[in-house]
């Protein structure tokens, strides 16, 4: 691997590359290319307004892309990784019929079916081989959709890059398919090195079978090129020889990936034109156009998203990862630019970068917004640029001009589903868990420009969802700055009555009318939550919302506030995220059928946690779960159902206590050390479970 100067930028590039491409594509996915002409034209520009659709979306592409790739990291970043255990990372993060894929059914949608045959059992790579689901079937296009992650870990390997791209594209699909996605990891990791287009295409073809229709639509499309310089000829060719009718099933790999090669070609290695000529050629235009985006972000770097369009200022880096780990789902491009510049760092034995201690928000990366926007304030701008850190390289330099002294300025970023989206529903729903919560402790570094005329007051704020999940905002403490000052602003976030944070933002305001600019070094949070969990008493959505559902049945209009079912193995609904690592949970479940039910803790999906549970044998538990479940402790104890009992687990570094009805139960080590950080759930196995509140407290 080689890892230089540049790969941070490209790495950020190609992650932006992937969105962008995605968001791009989205609105008119599934369309031919007749249609587009007909009803849009050739696609240069962002088409979502024309449609009145958002923007920013959840997304299979990326949400498969940026999850998958964690097997890695769940895996002691271990380069040896097997289609097994990239399985098994499906298993975790996928939630059945809610998250990450279309979920169209056994025999028609390629990931479902592989998800089934693993759920059933049967083990990777068998789960999504042609012997067991057949060939038209394994060769569909999700291979290729999800493959960017590993090529970005494998800078200038691309060999490497194919090898884990194979054995990721083994775990749903199979033939082709793989070929397809191979071809795709491959270009992208030599990018990092070779900016030729046709090396790239060199380099990855003889990764594959010659005799493969994959190797053989690629020399085709690179003769139509050769003969004919009109994009729109080779499209015909490719719809004549690889079109939808000759490949059965429902988004087959081979007319899509003859589209990215045909913008790849013509495109000449400009983003604009290149995804231009990918979108407008139709089919499956967000995935085509995700590839060849996170491509050539890789290869051009930041200054291919310059020019006359302004491609990242509507996205402002946003990005939603929808799975059963929901803490993670509130997330933006620098944030997993630095989850897959450390998993790089860490297979090779280099130190970890955490620019600016590690600080969420932190702005470092050349032009990075990280979601923050200008909140209901006029003659004010945010702008990434350089200096005005003392921890970094770059800040957010916040502009205003007061008029009149009531005036305030606001700049502010989600912490959970964004208000827009809290009562809409899209093909792929957003499931999140808030990432910022009460007791936990907001720090920012905030400094005003020596040549502004009058202080400056900055407050930290948070807005909650309240009645009918209306915006209620509650606001720290004031802090003035005088010209040229810098200070690390404090707050410890105080309880919001179980109301889910959906913002955190910071208030600029003066006594006088003036102009200036303030820089925001970095904002971030941590610490341990202290929440008391329960319907609150607005009338409000976002309180369930933003408990992770990994069971059948969530009934939020019961007599108590949480009612849970769980018709056939093990449910989870689970809160929290993996900043939370010593804490306590205190709640009081009544059993009505179960085979057995509890807490679990440091959950980081729907199998990696450890759990209290109360048993229909008689017995309590503490098992954790790392993909199978294994016993660390057992007693006897009275099990009845109809009757509460009071569960209390608590846990620092590896030290887990446990205890029901008052009575201290475990009291356990585990040296393993594997499961240190994660958030919480309500167990519930084959059965029916409620409560009124959980609390979480620091431990």
């Amino acid at each position: 691997m080689i890892i230089n100067n540049s790969y941070i930028e490209k790495v950020y590039a190609g992650v932006l590359g992937k969105i962008i491409g995605v968001y791009l594509g989205r609105p008119c996915e599934g369309w031919t290319y007749e249609r587009i002409m007909d009803e849009v034209g050739e696609i240069d520009y962002y088409i979502n307004e024309k449609f009145q659709l958002p923007l920013v979306v959840t997304d299979d592409d990326i949400c498969g892309t940026f999850t998958f790739l964690r097997a890695v990291t769940d895996n002691n970043c271990n380069l040896e990784i097997t289609p097994d255990q990239i399985g098994q990372t499906l298993l975790n993060y996928l939630i059945e019929n809610r998250t990450i894929l279309w979920w169209g059914g056994l025999g028609n949608s390629t990931e479902h079916t592989a998800y089934l045959r693993l759920k059933n059992g049967i083990r990777a790579p068998m789960s999504g081989s042609i012997k067991l689901n057949g060939k038209i079937l394994a060769e569909q296009i999700g291979a290729q959709i999800f493959i960017d992650g590993w090529a970005l870990i494998s800078p200038g390997d691309p060999e490497l890059a194919a090898n884990l791209a194979k054995r990721a594209a083994s775990v749903t699909h199979d033939g082709e398919a793989i070929y397809a996605a191979q071809v795709i990891a491959a270009m992208e990791s030599l990018a990092f090195i070779e900016f030729d287009i046709n090396k790239l295409l060199d380099t990855a073809i003889k990764i594959i079978p010659k005799n493969s229709i994959v190797y053989k639509a690629i020399s085709d499309i690179r003769e139509w090129k050769v003969a004919y310089s009109d994009w729109r000829k080779t499209r015909k060719l490719i719809e004549k020889n690889y079109g939808y009718e000759k490949f059965l099933g429902n988004c087959h790999i081979i007319p899509n990936h003859c589209l990215i090669i045909l913008g790849l070609l013509y495109g000449d290695g400009d983003f604009q034109k290149s995804l231009k000529i990918v979108n407008t050629s139709g089919w499956d235009t967000d995935c085509n156009s995700g590839n060849l985006g996170c491509l050539l972000g890789i290869r051009n770097g930041l200054k291919c998203f310059e020019g006359n369009f302004d491609w990242r200022g509507p996205v402002r880096d946003r990005m939603y990862l929808s799975t059963a780990d929901g803490g993670g789902a509130i997330t933006d491009a620098v944030i997993e630019t630095f989850h897959i510049i450390n998993i790089c760092h860490e297979i090779n034995g280099k130190e970890k970068i955490t620019p600016k201690r590690g600080a969420r928000f932190n702005f470092d990366l050349p032009g990075s917004i990280q979601g923050f926007q200008i909140e209901d304030t006029i003659n004010s701008a945010i702008e990434n640029i350089e200096g005005h850190s003392q921890k970094g390289n770059r800040s957010l330099a916040i502009k205003y001009h007061f008029s009149d002294p009531k005036q305030i300025v606001r700049v502010k970023t989600a912490t959970f589903i964004p208000s827009e989206e809290i009562n809409e529903f899209h093909h792929y729903p957003l499931i999140a868990s808030p990432t910022l919560c009460s007791g936990q402790t907001i720090r920012a570094g905030v400094s005003t420009d020596y040549k502004n005329s009058c202080a400056i007051k900055c407050i930290l704020y948070i807005n909650i969802y309240s009645e009918n999940d209306h915006l209620l905002s509650i606001k720290g403490p004031l802090v003035e700055l005088k010209p040229g000052n810098y200070r690390e602003i404090i707050w410890q976030v105080c309880e919001t009555g179980g109301l889910p944070i959906a913002e955190v933002g910071l208030e600029i305001k003066s006594n006088n009318a003036n102009d200036g600019e303030i820089y925001l070094d970095y904002l971030t949070f941590d610490g341990s939550p202290n929440i008391v969990l329960t319907r609150p008493s607005t009338n409000s959505s976002a309180w369930h919302k933003a408990w992770v559902n990994g069971v059948d049945k969530f009934i939020v209009d019961s007599p108590q506030s949480y009612r849970i079912v769980q018709n056939y193995g093990v449910g989870l609904l689970m809160y929290g995220t993996r900043d939370w690592k010593d804490y306590r949970v205190i709640t009081t479940i009544t059993s009505y059928l179960t085979k057995s039910f509890g807490i679990g803790i440091r959950v980081q999906g729907m199998s990696r946690y450890y759990a209290l549970l109360l048993c229909d044998d008689n017995k309590a538990r503490l098992i954790k779960f790392l993909y199978k479940r294994e016993l660390k402790s057992e007693i006897e104890f009275l099990c009845e159902f109809g009757k509460a009992y009071m569960f209390d687990i608590r846990v620092k570094d590896n030290h887990f206590e446990a205890m029901i009805n008052g009575q201290r139960l475990f009291n356990f080590d585990d040296n393993e050390k594997v499961l240190t950080e994660g958030g919480m759930a309500l167990v519930c196995e084959e059965g029916c479970i409620s409560t009124d509140r959980v609390i979480v407290k620091p431990n």
